[in-house]
């Protein structure tokens, strides 16, 4: 008989992705005929599974992969009792789905959101180098020296950020691909040189590409899909963070449309930031 670890079966209903399960077992809210699972417990059918009490049900539906153009001020949870601006109300989609990742609220661009757990380790794992691709503006004009300090490397959380591709593309604005997913790994690295980030937009996620206005999402094209599953196929689903700071990142696509997409012109003087530092998540 075919057993199930508990984590990839409530992936697999719907109910949340494999990282959340892991933390509702190990808050002692899942249980499995009446009693409470170890984590990594294996199910066979006919087990009965609960969350808070609530009967889980696996139901065999399509899988579903979104692109959304997160505008700034919505929120990458699912907790929507807790986070009023989330992105699962903001989105009203009629089938339970999560998000693929975070992009902090002060953040706007790509995110992809799906129902199919899977696939979110093996595209989270940043050991995995999985490409994500951001437009930033800044505060003050960049020079070359700060191009190449982020491009070699920036101390933060007590290690240096992996070298990554820094392309300048305006007087404040740069074109940055990273493969890590630190903690505002970008605005953090932006701060160590004196800069300030006033707009970051994600325009890549690996080889999805943003190209809907802001607060429009599409499903991703089966040409998409085949794609990303060639690109992830030696993906590992483990998780083994290098450091205690590294979490899920999101990325922005880069195409011409995807950079004249509702990105306003460049400031020609320095703006005043407009988010609170305080609760930035990702990127």
């Amino acid at each position: 008989m075919k057993e199930t670890r508990i984590n990839k079966f409530l992936s697999e209903a719907g109910y949340c992705s494999r990282r959340a399960a892991d933390r509702l077992i190990d808050e002692n809210r899942v249980t499995i005929n009446g009693e409470v699972p170890l984590m990594g417990t294996k199910i066979v059918e006919g087990d009965v599974v609960k969350v808070d009490g609530k009967l889980i049900i696996k139901k065999e539906e399509k899988p579903v992969y979104i692109a959304l153009n997160k505008p700034v001020g919505i929120v990458c949870t699912t907790d929507t009792h807790v986070e009023k601006d989330n992105i699962i109300d903001f989105m009203n989609y009629p089938k339970r789905i999560f998000p693929i990742g975070r992009l902090d609220k002060a953040s706007q661009g790509l995110i992809l959101l799906t129902n199919d757990g899977d696939i979110v380790n093996k595209i989270l794992r940043a050991k995995n180098n999985h490409q994500k691709e951001y437009i930033v503006q800044v505060n003050k004009e960049i020079t070359e020296d700060f191009l190449q300090k982020m491009r070699d490397g920036i101390p933060i959380f007590d290690i240096i950020t992996n070298k990554c591709e820094v392309e300048q593309v305006g007087k404040y604005r740069f074109k940055i691909i990273l493969t890590q997913g630190l903690n505002r790994q970008i605005r953090r690295m932006c701060e160590y040189l004196d800069f300030r980030v006033i707009l970051l937009r994600r325009i890549r996620i690996m080889n999805i590409h943003l190209d809907v206005n802001i607060g429009e999402f599409r499903d991703l094209t089966q040409s998409e899909l085949d794609e990303l599953n060639e690109l992830i196929k030696e993906s590992t689903k483990t998780f083994k963070a290098e450091t205690k700071a590294e979490i899920e990142a999101g990325t922005e696509p880069e195409t011409k449309t995807s950079v004249e997409l509702d990105i306003e012109p460049e400031l020609e003087i320095e703006p005043e930031i407009e988010s609170d530092p305080k609760t930035d998540e990702e990127a």
